[in-house]
Protein backbone atom coordinates (compact mmCIF):
# COMPACT_ATOMS: atom_id res chain seq x y z
CA UNK A 1 0.00 0.00 0.00
CA UNK A 2 1.78 3.38 -1.01
CA UNK A 3 0.78 7.00 -1.95
CA UNK A 4 -0.34 7.51 1.99
CA UNK A 5 -0.71 11.07 2.46
CA UNK A 6 0.71 12.95 5.90
CA UNK A 7 -2.05 14.08 8.22
CA UNK A 8 -1.49 17.60 7.47
CA UNK A 9 -1.81 17.42 3.51
CA UNK A 10 -4.93 18.00 2.03
CA UNK A 11 -7.13 14.98 1.42
CA UNK A 12 -11.18 15.57 0.47
CA UNK A 13 -13.17 11.89 -1.36
CA UNK A 14 -15.03 14.37 -3.23
CA UNK A 15 -11.33 14.34 -4.93
CA UNK A 16 -11.84 10.89 -6.47
CA UNK A 17 -14.93 11.84 -8.28
CA UNK A 18 -13.67 14.70 -9.58
CA UNK A 19 -10.55 12.55 -10.88
CA UNK A 20 -12.50 10.15 -12.39
CA UNK A 21 -14.91 13.05 -14.12
CA UNK A 22 -11.62 14.14 -15.73
CA UNK A 23 -9.82 10.85 -16.78
CA UNK A 24 -13.22 8.53 -17.72
CA UNK A 25 -16.09 11.56 -18.07
CA UNK A 26 -18.14 9.33 -20.39
CA UNK A 27 -18.34 6.30 -18.48
CA UNK A 28 -21.66 5.84 -16.92
CA UNK A 29 -21.52 6.45 -12.89
CA UNK A 30 -24.84 5.50 -11.34
CA UNK A 31 -27.08 3.56 -13.15
CA UNK A 32 -31.25 3.56 -11.40
CA UNK A 33 -33.87 1.84 -12.84
CA UNK A 34 -37.68 4.02 -13.10
CA UNK A 35 -39.77 2.38 -14.59
CA UNK A 36 -41.17 -0.90 -16.79
CA UNK A 37 -43.10 -1.21 -19.90
CA UNK A 38 -46.01 -3.43 -20.55
CA UNK A 39 -43.65 -6.16 -20.95
CA UNK A 40 -42.54 -5.71 -17.88
CA UNK A 41 -39.19 -4.52 -19.34
CA UNK A 42 -36.50 -1.97 -16.80
CA UNK A 43 -35.68 1.43 -17.92
CA UNK A 44 -33.20 3.03 -16.25
CA UNK A 45 -31.97 6.66 -15.78
CA UNK A 46 -28.07 7.24 -15.36
CA UNK A 47 -25.36 9.75 -14.91
CA UNK A 48 -22.02 10.02 -16.27
CA UNK A 49 -18.79 10.43 -14.00
CA UNK A 50 -19.02 14.02 -16.12
CA UNK A 51 -22.47 14.20 -15.14
CA UNK A 52 -22.54 13.26 -11.45
CA UNK A 53 -19.45 15.69 -10.89
CA UNK A 54 -21.14 18.61 -12.48
CA UNK A 55 -24.95 17.49 -10.50
CA UNK A 56 -22.93 17.56 -7.12
CA UNK A 57 -21.31 20.87 -8.07
CA UNK A 58 -24.91 22.54 -8.60
CA UNK A 59 -26.07 21.16 -5.39
CA UNK A 60 -22.42 22.06 -3.45
CA UNK A 61 -22.94 25.70 -4.70
CA UNK A 62 -26.87 25.84 -3.54
CA UNK A 63 -25.91 24.30 0.00
CA UNK A 64 -23.02 27.09 0.85
CA UNK A 65 -25.58 29.19 -0.10
CA UNK A 66 -27.99 27.91 2.04
CA UNK A 67 -25.55 28.30 4.81
CA UNK A 68 -23.45 24.76 5.17
CA UNK A 69 -19.86 25.25 5.55
CA UNK A 70 -17.16 23.04 6.36
CA UNK A 71 -17.94 21.06 9.55
CA UNK A 72 -22.06 21.45 9.33
CA UNK A 73 -23.25 18.26 10.48
CA UNK A 74 -25.87 17.28 8.00
CA UNK A 75 -28.67 14.59 8.17
CA UNK A 76 -29.13 12.82 4.75
CA UNK A 77 -32.28 10.58 4.73
CA UNK A 78 -32.54 9.85 0.93
CA UNK A 79 -33.51 6.76 -1.32
CA UNK A 80 -30.70 5.06 -3.06
CA UNK A 81 -30.33 7.12 -6.04
CA UNK A 82 -29.35 9.30 -8.37
CA UNK A 83 -29.55 12.32 -5.47
CA UNK A 84 -28.50 10.54 -3.18
CA UNK A 85 -24.83 10.08 -5.03
CA UNK A 86 -24.57 14.07 -6.00
CA UNK A 87 -25.94 15.15 -2.52
CA UNK A 88 -23.77 13.28 -0.43
CA UNK A 89 -20.59 14.14 -2.56
CA UNK A 90 -21.60 18.06 -2.57
CA UNK A 91 -22.11 17.90 0.96
CA UNK A 92 -18.08 16.24 0.67
CA UNK A 93 -17.11 19.24 -1.50
CA UNK A 94 -18.47 21.74 0.73
CA UNK A 95 -16.85 20.50 3.76
CA UNK A 96 -19.69 19.81 5.62
CA UNK A 97 -20.35 16.22 7.52
CA UNK A 98 -23.06 14.03 6.27
CA UNK A 99 -25.02 12.08 9.38
CA UNK A 100 -25.98 8.41 8.08
CA UNK A 101 -28.50 6.55 9.95
CA UNK A 102 -29.92 2.93 8.84
CA UNK A 103 -33.66 3.96 9.02
CA UNK A 104 -35.06 0.09 8.98
CA UNK A 105 -33.06 0.36 13.40
CA UNK A 106 -36.92 1.99 13.88
CA UNK A 107 -38.21 4.85 14.42
CA UNK A 108 -37.42 5.22 18.11
CA UNK A 109 -33.69 4.52 18.14
CA UNK A 110 -32.87 6.45 15.01
CA UNK A 111 -34.68 9.32 16.26
CA UNK A 112 -32.00 9.02 19.46
CA UNK A 113 -29.04 8.92 16.84
CA UNK A 114 -30.04 11.76 15.13
CA UNK A 115 -30.54 13.85 17.99
CA UNK A 116 -27.14 12.55 19.74
CA UNK A 117 -25.62 13.75 16.69
CA UNK A 118 -26.60 17.47 17.39
CA UNK A 119 -27.58 17.99 13.26
CA UNK A 120 -27.50 21.31 11.91
CA UNK A 121 -29.13 20.97 8.81
CA UNK A 122 -31.62 17.88 7.47
CA UNK A 123 -32.17 16.90 3.53
CA UNK A 124 -34.57 14.04 3.09
CA UNK A 125 -37.44 13.08 1.85
CA UNK A 126 -41.08 14.28 2.48
CA UNK A 127 -41.96 11.36 5.06
CA UNK A 128 -38.56 12.40 6.82
CA UNK A 129 -39.58 15.83 7.07
CA UNK A 130 -42.97 14.44 8.50
CA UNK A 131 -41.47 12.74 11.00
CA UNK A 132 -38.96 15.61 11.93
CA UNK A 133 -42.34 17.64 12.14
CA UNK A 134 -44.04 15.29 14.42
CA UNK A 135 -41.30 14.55 16.57
CA UNK A 136 -39.17 18.36 17.10
CA UNK A 137 -37.89 17.36 20.27
CA UNK A 138 -35.55 15.46 18.54
CA UNK A 139 -34.23 18.08 16.16
CA UNK A 140 -33.92 21.30 18.44
CA UNK A 141 -30.43 22.06 16.74
CA UNK A 142 -31.49 21.72 13.00
CA UNK A 143 -31.78 25.31 11.24
CA UNK A 144 -31.72 24.31 7.93
CA UNK A 145 -34.08 22.03 5.98
CA UNK A 146 -33.84 21.05 2.30
CA UNK A 147 -36.89 18.86 1.31
CA UNK A 148 -35.96 15.97 -1.80
CA UNK A 149 -39.31 15.95 -3.47
CA UNK A 150 -42.90 17.84 -2.78
CA UNK A 151 -42.77 19.81 0.35
CA UNK A 152 -45.67 19.51 2.21
CA UNK A 153 -46.78 21.79 5.42
CA UNK A 154 -43.48 22.53 6.61
CA UNK A 155 -41.11 25.45 5.25
CA UNK A 156 -37.91 25.36 4.43
CA UNK A 157 -36.06 24.88 1.09
CA UNK A 158 -36.41 21.90 -2.12
CA UNK A 159 -34.08 20.90 -3.99
CA UNK A 160 -35.02 22.78 -6.74
CA UNK A 161 -34.16 25.60 -5.12
CA UNK A 162 -30.56 24.60 -4.42
CA UNK A 163 -29.66 23.37 -7.73
CA UNK A 164 -27.72 26.42 -8.92
CA UNK A 165 -25.91 25.76 -12.42
CA UNK A 166 -22.69 27.26 -12.90
CA UNK A 167 -20.17 26.71 -15.62
CA UNK A 168 -17.33 27.01 -12.93
CA UNK A 169 -16.21 23.93 -11.02
CA UNK A 170 -16.72 24.31 -7.34
CA UNK A 171 -14.11 24.69 -5.01
CA UNK A 172 -14.01 21.81 -3.07
CA UNK A 173 -12.98 22.82 0.35
CA UNK A 174 -9.75 22.55 1.68
CA UNK A 175 -10.33 19.65 4.39
CA UNK A 176 -7.61 17.32 5.72
CA UNK A 177 -6.51 13.82 6.39
CA UNK A 178 -7.73 14.23 10.01
CA UNK A 179 -11.11 16.66 9.53
CA UNK A 180 -14.24 14.69 9.82
CA UNK A 181 -15.71 13.50 6.96
CA UNK A 182 -18.62 11.99 7.72
CA UNK A 183 -20.53 10.50 10.89
CA UNK A 184 -21.77 7.08 10.64
CA UNK A 185 -23.51 5.04 13.25
CA UNK A 186 -23.16 1.35 13.85
CA UNK A 187 -26.86 -0.78 13.60
CA UNK A 188 -26.45 -1.24 17.67
CA UNK A 189 -27.52 -5.13 17.13
CA UNK A 190 -25.14 -5.37 20.00
CA UNK A 191 -25.61 -2.85 21.56
CA UNK A 192 -26.76 0.73 21.79
CA UNK A 193 -26.15 2.54 18.32
CA UNK A 194 -22.82 4.36 17.79
CA UNK A 195 -22.09 7.60 16.11
CA UNK A 196 -18.14 6.38 14.08
CA UNK A 197 -16.54 9.33 13.21
CA UNK A 198 -14.93 9.27 9.87
CA UNK A 199 -12.55 11.76 8.25
CA UNK A 200 -11.43 12.01 5.16
CA UNK A 201 -8.50 10.05 6.06
CA UNK A 202 -10.13 7.26 6.90
CA UNK A 203 -12.41 7.15 3.26
CA UNK A 204 -9.13 7.74 1.55
CA UNK A 205 -7.58 4.81 3.50
CA UNK A 206 -10.38 2.20 2.73
CA UNK A 207 -11.09 3.27 -1.12
CA UNK A 208 -6.94 2.30 -1.28
CA UNK A 209 -7.23 -0.59 0.64
CA UNK A 210 -10.32 -2.56 -1.43
CA UNK A 211 -8.77 -0.97 -4.81
CA UNK A 212 -5.57 -2.98 -3.84
CA UNK A 213 -6.76 -6.00 -2.44
CA UNK A 214 -9.51 -6.99 -4.84
CA UNK A 215 -8.07 -5.68 -7.56
CA UNK A 216 -10.53 -3.29 -9.09
CA UNK A 217 -9.86 -2.00 -12.10
CA UNK A 218 -11.20 0.93 -14.38
CA UNK A 219 -14.08 -1.03 -16.32
CA UNK A 220 -15.88 -2.35 -13.24
CA UNK A 221 -19.55 -2.35 -12.91
CA UNK A 222 -21.02 -3.25 -9.51
CA UNK A 223 -24.09 -4.18 -7.97
CA UNK A 224 -24.55 -2.73 -4.45
CA UNK A 225 -27.39 -3.97 -2.52
CA UNK A 226 -26.41 -1.86 0.58
CA UNK A 227 -26.60 1.48 0.25
CA UNK A 228 -23.73 2.84 2.38
CA UNK A 229 -20.97 0.77 0.06
CA UNK A 230 -22.94 1.92 -2.76
CA UNK A 231 -21.12 5.25 -2.30
CA UNK A 232 -17.25 3.67 -2.41
CA UNK A 233 -18.34 3.00 -5.81
CA UNK A 234 -17.48 6.85 -8.37
CA UNK A 235 -14.40 7.23 -5.51
CA UNK A 236 -13.10 3.37 -7.01
CA UNK A 237 -14.13 4.28 -10.72
CA UNK A 238 -16.86 1.64 -11.15
CA UNK A 239 -20.54 2.26 -11.82
CA UNK A 240 -22.86 1.87 -9.65
CA UNK A 241 -25.91 0.03 -10.59
CA UNK A 242 -28.50 0.38 -7.78
CA UNK A 243 -30.71 -2.80 -7.52
CA UNK A 244 -34.39 -2.69 -7.69
CA UNK A 245 -34.94 -3.72 -3.93
CA UNK A 246 -35.70 -2.51 -0.13
CA UNK A 247 -32.20 -2.17 1.33
CA UNK A 248 -33.85 -2.84 4.68
CA UNK A 249 -35.24 -6.10 3.76
CA UNK A 250 -32.16 -7.72 1.78
CA UNK A 251 -33.28 -11.04 3.35
CA UNK A 252 -36.60 -11.17 1.45
CA UNK A 253 -35.08 -9.48 -1.78
CA UNK A 254 -37.06 -10.63 -4.99
CA UNK A 255 -34.50 -13.04 -6.65
CA UNK A 256 -35.20 -12.39 -10.22
CA UNK A 257 -35.08 -8.42 -9.85
CA UNK A 258 -31.31 -8.83 -8.56
CA UNK A 259 -30.24 -11.04 -11.59
CA UNK A 260 -32.11 -8.75 -13.77
CA UNK A 261 -29.87 -6.21 -12.99
CA UNK A 262 -26.57 -8.65 -13.11
CA UNK A 263 -27.58 -9.87 -16.48
CA UNK A 264 -29.25 -6.22 -18.05
CA UNK A 265 -25.87 -4.13 -16.95
CA UNK A 266 -23.34 -6.78 -17.18
CA UNK A 267 -22.48 -6.62 -13.92
CA UNK A 268 -18.71 -7.56 -12.39
CA UNK A 269 -19.19 -6.90 -8.79
CA UNK A 270 -21.38 -7.42 -6.49
CA UNK A 271 -21.78 -6.40 -2.53
CA UNK A 272 -24.06 -8.76 -0.87
CA UNK A 273 -25.26 -9.54 2.74
CA UNK A 274 -24.96 -13.37 3.84
CA UNK A 275 -29.11 -13.36 3.93
CA UNK A 276 -29.17 -12.17 0.15
CA UNK A 277 -26.36 -14.31 -0.83
CA UNK A 278 -28.28 -17.39 0.59
CA UNK A 279 -31.96 -15.95 -1.36
CA UNK A 280 -30.37 -15.68 -4.87
CA UNK A 281 -27.90 -18.65 -4.16
CA UNK A 282 -30.93 -20.86 -3.70
CA UNK A 283 -33.18 -19.40 -6.79
CA UNK A 284 -30.34 -19.90 -9.38
CA UNK A 285 -29.24 -23.70 -7.92
CA UNK A 286 -33.08 -24.21 -8.14
CA UNK A 287 -33.31 -22.73 -11.76
CA UNK A 288 -30.26 -23.87 -12.85
CA UNK A 289 -28.69 -20.50 -13.72
CA UNK A 290 -25.04 -19.10 -13.85
CA UNK A 291 -23.72 -15.22 -14.06
CA UNK A 292 -21.09 -15.60 -16.46
CA UNK A 293 -20.63 -11.56 -15.58
CA UNK A 294 -19.63 -11.59 -12.03
CA UNK A 295 -15.46 -11.26 -11.59
CA UNK A 296 -15.89 -11.28 -8.07
CA UNK A 297 -18.56 -11.54 -5.43
CA UNK A 298 -18.22 -10.20 -1.78
CA UNK A 299 -20.14 -10.81 1.38
CA UNK A 300 -20.02 -9.36 4.66
CA UNK A 301 -21.99 -8.03 7.32
CA UNK A 302 -22.45 -11.58 9.88
CA UNK A 303 -20.10 -14.94 9.33
CA UNK A 304 -21.08 -16.70 5.96
CA UNK A 305 -21.56 -20.34 6.49
CA UNK A 306 -19.52 -22.64 3.93
CA UNK A 307 -22.90 -24.10 2.64
CA UNK A 308 -24.28 -20.74 1.90
CA UNK A 309 -20.78 -19.97 0.02
CA UNK A 310 -20.60 -23.52 -1.84
CA UNK A 311 -24.40 -22.84 -3.58
CA UNK A 312 -23.74 -19.06 -4.96
CA UNK A 313 -20.13 -20.04 -5.67
CA UNK A 314 -21.44 -22.94 -8.25
CA UNK A 315 -23.31 -20.17 -10.18
CA UNK A 316 -20.26 -18.32 -10.56
CA UNK A 317 -17.60 -19.19 -13.83
CA UNK A 318 -14.25 -19.78 -14.27
CA UNK A 319 -13.28 -19.98 -10.81
CA UNK A 320 -14.49 -16.52 -9.29
CA UNK A 321 -14.99 -16.64 -6.12
CA UNK A 322 -17.25 -15.29 -3.24
CA UNK A 323 -14.85 -13.53 -0.95
CA UNK A 324 -16.08 -12.83 2.91
CA UNK A 325 -14.42 -9.77 4.65
CA UNK A 326 -14.19 -8.97 8.06
CA UNK A 327 -14.70 -5.75 9.42
CA UNK A 328 -16.85 -3.33 11.16
CA UNK A 329 -17.98 -0.40 10.87
CA UNK A 330 -15.49 0.90 12.84
CA UNK A 331 -12.96 -0.53 10.29
CA UNK A 332 -13.47 -2.59 7.34
CA UNK A 333 -12.42 -4.32 6.08
CA UNK A 334 -9.66 -5.76 8.29
CA UNK A 335 -9.22 -9.48 7.25
CA UNK A 336 -10.27 -11.39 4.33
CA UNK A 337 -10.03 -14.90 2.62
CA UNK A 338 -11.98 -16.29 -0.66
CA UNK A 339 -14.13 -18.85 -1.39
CA UNK A 340 -11.57 -21.54 -2.96
CA UNK A 341 -9.81 -21.60 0.56
CA UNK A 342 -12.53 -21.82 2.92
CA UNK A 343 -14.32 -24.92 0.63
CA UNK A 344 -11.03 -26.49 0.56
CA UNK A 345 -9.52 -26.10 3.58
CA UNK A 346 -11.38 -24.66 6.34
CA UNK A 347 -14.85 -25.04 5.96
CA UNK A 348 -14.22 -28.71 7.07
CA UNK A 349 -13.04 -27.27 10.25
CA UNK A 350 -15.67 -25.10 10.80
CA UNK A 351 -18.07 -28.44 11.05
CA UNK A 352 -15.78 -29.34 13.79
CA UNK A 353 -16.16 -26.10 15.92
CA UNK A 354 -12.89 -24.59 15.34
CA UNK A 355 -15.11 -21.34 14.21
CA UNK A 356 -14.80 -19.65 10.93
CA UNK A 357 -11.60 -18.33 8.89
CA UNK A 358 -11.96 -15.23 7.90
CA UNK A 359 -8.80 -14.74 6.63
CA UNK A 360 -5.49 -12.57 7.01
CA UNK A 361 -4.89 -9.26 7.86
CA UNK A 362 -5.92 -6.53 4.63
CA UNK A 363 -2.71 -5.11 3.14
CA UNK A 364 -0.19 -3.75 6.04
CA UNK A 365 -3.17 -3.72 8.91
CA UNK A 366 -1.79 -5.50 12.12
CA UNK A 367 -4.52 -6.87 13.69
CA UNK A 368 -3.55 -9.19 17.31
CA UNK A 369 -5.54 -11.41 19.71
CA UNK A 370 -5.45 -10.32 23.33
CA UNK A 371 -6.63 -11.16 26.94
CA UNK A 372 -10.61 -11.14 27.52
CA UNK A 373 -11.35 -8.58 29.83
CA UNK A 374 -14.56 -6.70 29.73
CA UNK A 375 -13.42 -3.86 31.25
CA UNK A 376 -11.39 -0.53 29.41
CA UNK A 377 -7.60 -0.82 28.70
CA UNK A 378 -6.04 2.87 28.75
CA UNK A 379 -2.05 1.99 27.42
CA UNK A 380 -1.21 -0.91 25.10
CA UNK A 381 0.81 -3.56 25.91
CA UNK A 382 2.54 -5.97 24.17
CA UNK A 383 1.87 -8.23 27.42
CA UNK A 384 -1.88 -8.83 26.76
CA UNK A 385 -1.28 -10.54 23.48
CA UNK A 386 -2.08 -14.26 23.56
CA UNK A 387 -0.24 -17.11 21.41
CA UNK A 388 -1.20 -18.47 18.00
CA UNK A 389 -4.13 -20.53 19.11
CA UNK A 390 -5.07 -18.81 22.22
CA UNK A 391 -8.60 -17.57 21.99
CA UNK A 392 -9.46 -13.49 22.77
CA UNK A 393 -10.44 -10.34 21.47
CA UNK A 394 -9.93 -9.66 18.50
CA UNK A 395 -7.66 -6.16 17.67
CA UNK A 396 -6.66 -3.81 14.78
CA UNK A 397 -4.65 -0.41 14.10
CA UNK A 398 -4.07 0.82 10.70
CA UNK A 399 -4.85 3.47 8.61
CA UNK A 400 -8.52 2.86 7.91
CA UNK A 401 -9.24 2.30 11.56
CA UNK A 402 -11.59 4.86 13.10
CA UNK A 403 -10.16 6.75 16.27
CA UNK A 404 -13.61 7.86 18.13
CA UNK A 405 -17.21 7.87 18.62
CA UNK A 406 -18.94 10.59 18.29
CA UNK A 407 -19.31 12.53 21.96
CA UNK A 408 -19.04 8.46 23.24
CA UNK A 409 -15.92 8.97 25.77
CA UNK A 410 -17.11 6.07 27.55
CA UNK A 411 -17.38 4.10 24.30
CA UNK A 412 -14.30 4.87 23.61
CA UNK A 413 -12.58 3.82 26.64
CA UNK A 414 -13.99 0.52 26.04
CA UNK A 415 -13.12 0.27 22.80
CA UNK A 416 -9.71 1.97 21.95
CA UNK A 417 -6.45 1.56 23.01
CA UNK A 418 -3.37 4.16 22.74
CA UNK A 419 -0.01 3.29 21.75
CA UNK A 420 1.21 6.19 21.12
CA UNK A 421 -0.50 8.22 18.47
CA UNK A 422 -1.29 4.86 17.59
CA UNK A 423 -5.12 3.68 18.04
CA UNK A 424 -5.71 0.08 18.29
CA UNK A 425 -9.79 -0.87 18.00
CA UNK A 426 -11.20 -3.72 19.67
CA UNK A 427 -13.40 -5.17 17.57
CA UNK A 428 -15.89 -6.72 20.80
CA UNK A 429 -15.35 -10.32 18.52
CA UNK A 430 -13.44 -13.39 20.16
CA UNK A 431 -11.47 -15.50 17.59
CA UNK A 432 -7.70 -16.88 17.66
CA UNK A 433 -4.87 -16.89 14.78
CA UNK A 434 -3.12 -19.91 13.49
CA UNK A 435 0.06 -21.08 12.59
CA UNK A 436 -0.46 -19.30 9.01
CA UNK A 437 -1.55 -16.12 9.98
CA UNK A 438 -5.15 -16.25 9.32
CA UNK A 439 -7.63 -15.62 12.35
CA UNK A 440 -10.69 -17.48 13.44
CA UNK A 441 -14.03 -15.58 14.09
CA UNK A 442 -15.42 -17.74 17.11
CA UNK A 443 -18.06 -14.81 18.29
CA UNK A 444 -18.92 -11.83 20.06
CA UNK A 445 -17.59 -11.24 23.17
CA UNK A 446 -20.58 -10.15 24.48
CA UNK A 447 -21.94 -13.38 23.59
CA UNK A 448 -20.43 -15.88 25.30
CA UNK A 449 -21.96 -18.12 27.79
CA UNK A 450 -19.92 -18.47 31.27
CA UNK A 451 -20.96 -21.31 33.41
CA UNK A 452 -19.55 -22.56 35.87
CA UNK A 453 -17.26 -25.14 33.92
CA UNK A 454 -15.89 -21.98 32.13
CA UNK A 455 -17.03 -20.21 29.29
CA UNK A 456 -18.88 -21.04 26.00
CA UNK A 457 -18.47 -19.54 22.24
CA UNK A 458 -21.59 -18.90 20.14
CA UNK A 459 -19.25 -19.70 16.58
CA UNK A 460 -17.62 -23.06 17.70
CA UNK A 461 -21.09 -24.48 20.04
CA UNK A 462 -23.52 -23.74 16.94
CA UNK A 463 -21.38 -25.40 13.74
CA UNK A 464 -21.85 -28.93 15.92
CA UNK A 465 -25.57 -28.50 15.65
CA UNK A 466 -25.12 -26.90 12.44
CA UNK A 467 -24.19 -30.13 10.45
CA UNK A 468 -28.00 -31.55 11.17
CA UNK A 469 -29.64 -31.66 7.99
CA UNK A 470 -32.93 -30.07 8.65
CA UNK A 471 -31.09 -27.49 10.43
CA UNK A 472 -30.63 -23.77 8.80
CA UNK A 473 -29.22 -22.13 11.69
CA UNK A 474 -28.86 -22.45 15.39
CA UNK A 475 -27.79 -20.21 17.63
CA UNK A 476 -26.49 -20.53 21.36
CA UNK A 477 -27.56 -18.26 24.37
CA UNK A 478 -26.96 -17.69 28.29
CA UNK A 479 -30.22 -18.45 30.42
CA UNK A 480 -29.53 -17.03 34.04
CA UNK A 481 -26.00 -14.62 35.19
CA UNK A 482 -22.58 -15.06 35.29
CA UNK A 483 -20.71 -17.27 36.07
CA UNK A 484 -23.25 -19.88 36.68
CA UNK A 485 -25.44 -19.43 33.07
CA UNK A 486 -27.36 -22.53 31.61
CA UNK A 487 -26.36 -22.94 27.89
CA UNK A 488 -29.30 -23.36 25.78
CA UNK A 489 -29.30 -23.85 21.99
CA UNK A 490 -32.22 -22.41 20.02
CA UNK A 491 -32.85 -24.07 16.35
CA UNK A 492 -34.31 -22.69 13.49
CA UNK A 493 -35.27 -25.54 10.83
CA UNK A 494 -35.37 -25.46 7.36
CA UNK A 495 -38.20 -23.61 6.03
CA UNK A 496 -39.01 -25.95 3.36
CA UNK A 497 -38.62 -28.80 5.74
CA UNK A 498 -41.71 -30.84 7.32
CA UNK A 499 -41.18 -29.45 11.33
CA UNK A 500 -43.33 -32.61 12.10
CA UNK A 501 -40.57 -34.97 13.59
CA UNK A 502 -39.39 -32.23 16.27
CA UNK A 503 -39.30 -34.89 18.81
CA UNK A 504 -36.75 -36.93 16.53
CA UNK A 505 -34.75 -34.21 15.31
CA UNK A 506 -34.48 -33.17 18.91
CA UNK A 507 -32.70 -36.46 20.12
CA UNK A 508 -30.37 -36.49 17.42
CA UNK A 509 -29.34 -33.09 18.21
CA UNK A 510 -28.77 -33.71 21.87
CA UNK A 511 -26.27 -36.65 20.42
CA UNK A 512 -24.63 -34.00 18.41
CA UNK A 513 -24.19 -32.05 21.44
CA UNK A 514 -22.43 -35.19 23.63
CA UNK A 515 -20.22 -35.84 20.76
CA UNK A 516 -18.14 -33.03 20.91
CA UNK A 517 -16.14 -31.77 24.12
CA UNK A 518 -17.72 -27.83 22.89
CA UNK A 519 -21.04 -29.04 23.71
CA UNK A 520 -21.46 -31.84 25.98
CA UNK A 521 -22.78 -29.46 28.98
CA UNK A 522 -25.46 -28.41 26.54
CA UNK A 523 -28.86 -30.31 27.31
CA UNK A 524 -31.75 -27.93 26.37
CA UNK A 525 -32.96 -27.42 23.13
CA UNK A 526 -35.41 -25.12 21.92
CA UNK A 527 -37.12 -24.62 18.66
CA UNK A 528 -37.90 -20.94 17.22
CA UNK A 529 -39.69 -20.43 13.95
CA UNK A 530 -37.10 -17.67 12.73
CA UNK A 531 -34.53 -15.91 14.38
CA UNK A 532 -34.98 -12.26 15.07
CA UNK A 533 -32.01 -10.61 12.98
CA UNK A 534 -30.07 -6.97 12.38
CA UNK A 535 -31.85 -4.63 10.30
CA UNK A 536 -28.83 -3.89 7.95
CA UNK A 537 -28.29 -6.91 6.25
CA UNK A 538 -30.54 -9.64 7.74
CA UNK A 539 -27.58 -11.68 9.06
CA UNK A 540 -26.44 -11.20 12.57
CA UNK A 541 -28.70 -13.42 15.04
CA UNK A 542 -30.11 -10.93 18.12
CA UNK A 543 -29.01 -13.17 20.13
CA UNK A 544 -29.56 -11.01 23.29
CA UNK A 545 -33.83 -11.05 22.04
CA UNK A 546 -32.98 -15.01 22.14
CA UNK A 547 -31.97 -15.09 25.84
CA UNK A 548 -35.18 -13.71 27.07
CA UNK A 549 -37.23 -15.61 24.93
CA UNK A 550 -35.48 -18.90 26.32
CA UNK A 551 -35.31 -17.82 29.83
CA UNK A 552 -39.25 -17.50 29.77
CA UNK A 553 -39.11 -21.30 27.73
CA UNK A 554 -36.20 -22.83 30.28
Amino acid sequence: MNHKPDNLSSCNVSNHLKRMAEIRPHKRAVVCPVAHDKYGRVAYSHLTFQQLDRESDYYAYGLEKAGLKQGTRTVLMVKPGIEFFALTFAIFKVGAVPVVVDPGMGISRMLRCLEESHPNTFIGIPIAHALRKLRPKYFKTVKTCITVGRRWFWGGLTLKDIRHKSNKPYNIAKTRQNDTAAILFTTGSTGPAKGVVYTHGTFDAQIRHIKFHFNITSDEIDLPTFPLFALFDPALGMTAIIPDMDPAKPGFVNPEKIIESIMNQGVTNMFASPALLNRVGRYCKDKGLTLPSLKRVISAGAPVSPSNIKRFASTLCNGIEVHTPYGATEAMPVISIGSYEILSETAKLSKKGYGICVGRPVGDLEVRIIEITDNPIKEWSDDIILQDGDTGEITVSGDLVTRQYFRKPEADALSKIKEGNKIWHRMGDLGWMDKKGRIWFCGRKNHRVITKNGFMLTIPCEAIFNNHPMVFRSALVGVGYPPNQKPVICIELEQYRKQKRKKLIKKELLELAKSSVLTKDIESILFHKAFPVDIRHNSKIFREKLAKWAEKKV
